[in-house]
């Protein structure tokens, strides 16, 4: 299996990082594709196959930590093509979020 789960929503808390800008303050770091939940059960095509598929966003996949797991938020595309690569590590940024749904940086 190439994920630990595939889920099909965020199941935690609104964490209020919505903006390229939020997203970019959190330093860029590996983890491992059998640790990440999805969070969607769907990945359209024209995403994975196209070669400029990050040329409007972030070159880095978010990743939410809660209560032990981390979910892919956004990047499903970016982890498809590192597992058709037979590339266990996926370059995301990953923000940890408290149980008092206020989020911050991953130490």
């Amino acid at each position: 299996m190439i994920f630990k789960a595939v889920g099909d929503h965020r199941p935690y808390p609104d964490h209020g990082y919505t903006t390229p800008r939020q997203w970019a303050s959190l330093a860029p770091t590996q983890v491992r594709l059998e640790d990440l939940v999805t969070t969607r059960t769907t990945l359209d095509l024209t995403q994975l196959l196209s070669e400029d598929s990050t040329f409007y966003g972030d070159l880095f996949a978010h990743v939410v930590s809660w209560r032990g797991t981390l979910y892919l938020e956004d990047g499903l595309h970016r982890a498809v093509r590192a597992a058709l690569g037979q590339r266990p590590l996926l370059h995301a940024r990953v923000l940890v979020i408290d149980d008092d749904a206020g989020g911050r940086a991953a130490d």
